[in-house]
């Protein structure tokens, strides 16, 4: 290992990397940034623009901005935020579509919370790199709209039609469940909040942050197996033995930076505790040959290595102290997440090996953004002076 000083060094290298990347990826036609690039590298200028890239997109570049004092991530970021406010925002029933076609038409009408949550966390973070006030207005419109429409008596829920009647919650289940709730939609909706709380230091928004860490102490988190549970019924049963050890070990880091933010020290000890134990019970369960698991199900292991768990992984053991495995983790990102190829960027996921698994996963679509891997740069150089 090279040394835990050393980290920024390298932070700053893959970013190297990154930033060019998506940079390369803005569409001078229609706007925004282009939604698909597959394993040869065959860039679809064509392809359909998910909304969830784009925001991220946004908050990425935004973030990047503020840390890096660069001009011109500001103005990679404003191009994001344009191409959200003008063509991802639903302008008749409110909300943002789960896609858009190339030019910016609505493809995918579907209304989710995961996503509507992603724009509040982008347009936040626009707001405080840019200064921008409709930004701001847009982001407090997009809070209200969550609480007002995807809520109910039990919490939130996830998928909706566009005039936002509830639906079937496809695109966030998986493993042969359907899902009412969900760990991951509550978790981005809790970091969408304490965004937006950091930006305005909003009493809505802290009661709402409040709100879902009941939830995540009392219905999410199970101290008999010391994870989360990750689908759930209507009325918070789970429904599935699973495991996600990507999404235990964002948590253990992301549930705390939020409650920091709230200033409730007896609150905060209760939800660090969680935390660690997060972070601990992933490093005895799937930290194997320098990097992490991804997850179990049913007691099958999978020994996939998945990009974003890595890069998760890395900010979830330094925020615990585990400075070790986060090195060994970055290590492993260097020498076999990274795709060495001219024009690329990170491989979607590997075998412990480096091989590329069968599934063939794309370089750039939907989920596959600069958001993990961005973060966790950021982060590195934001923890280690």
């Amino acid at each position: 290992m090279s040394g835990f000083s050393d980290m920024r060094a390298r932070a700053y290298r893959l970013l190297d990397n990154i930033l060019p990347f998506w940079q390369a990826l803005r569409d001078e036609e229609f706007g925004g940034y282009y939604g698909f690039m597959d394993l040869d590298l065959n860039l679809d200028k064509k392809a359909d623009k998910g909304c969830i890239l784009n925001s991220r997109i946004l908050w990425f570049f935004s973030e990047a901005a503020m840390l890096l004092r660069q001009d011109s991530l500001l103005n990679d970021a404003r191009r994001a935020y344009k191409f959200l406010a003008e063509r991802c925002i639903d302008k008749d029933h409110g909300g943002v579509f789960w896609s858009v076609t190339y030019d910016g038409l609505p493809a995918d009408t579907t209304k989710h919370t995961y996503n509507q949550a992603f724009a509040v966390y982008a347009l936040s973070a626009y707001y405080e790199a840019s200064g921008n006030r409709d930004a701001l207005k847009l982001a407090g419109s997009m809070f209200d709209l969550i609480e007002d429409k995807c809520r109910d008596e039990g919490g939130y829920l996830e998928a909706f039609d566009r005039a936002f009647t509830p639906a079937d919650n496809d695109k966030l289940s998986e493993n042969g469940v359907m899902a009412g709730r969900t760990m991951n939609t509550l978790l981005h909706l809790f970091e969408a909040y304490s965004g937006l709380y950091r930006a305005t230091k909003s009493p809505a928004a802290a009661e709402a942050m409040r709100r879902v860490l009941d939830t995540f102490e009392s219905k999410i988190y199970n101290p008999m197996l010391g994870r989360q549970e990750v689908f759930f019924d209507l009325e918070w049963n789970s429904i599935i033995d699973l495991t996600s050890y990507g999404h235990d070990i964002e948590s253990s880091w992301l549930v705390e930076w939020g409650c920091e933010m709230l200033g409730d020290g007896a609150l905060l000890d209760r939800i660090r505790a969680i935390c660690r134990t997060l972070a601990g019970a992933v490093y005895g369960r799937a930290f194997r040959e320098g990097s992490l698991r991804n997850e179990c199900v049913r007691g099958e292991e999978d020994e996939r290595r998945v990009w974003w768990v890595q890069a998760e992984a890395v900010v979830g053991f330094l925020n615990a102290g585990m400075t070790g495995p986060a090195e060994e983790i970055l290590t492993f990102i260097e020498k076999k997440i990274i795709d060495k190829r001219p024009g690329s960027e990170w491989l979607s996921e590997v075998y412990p090996d480096g091989s590329h698994t069968e599934n063939r996963k794309p370089i750039v679509e939907q989920w596959k953004c600069p958001y993990h891997n961005g973060r966790m740069c950021l982060e590195i150089l934001r923890r280690i002076k």
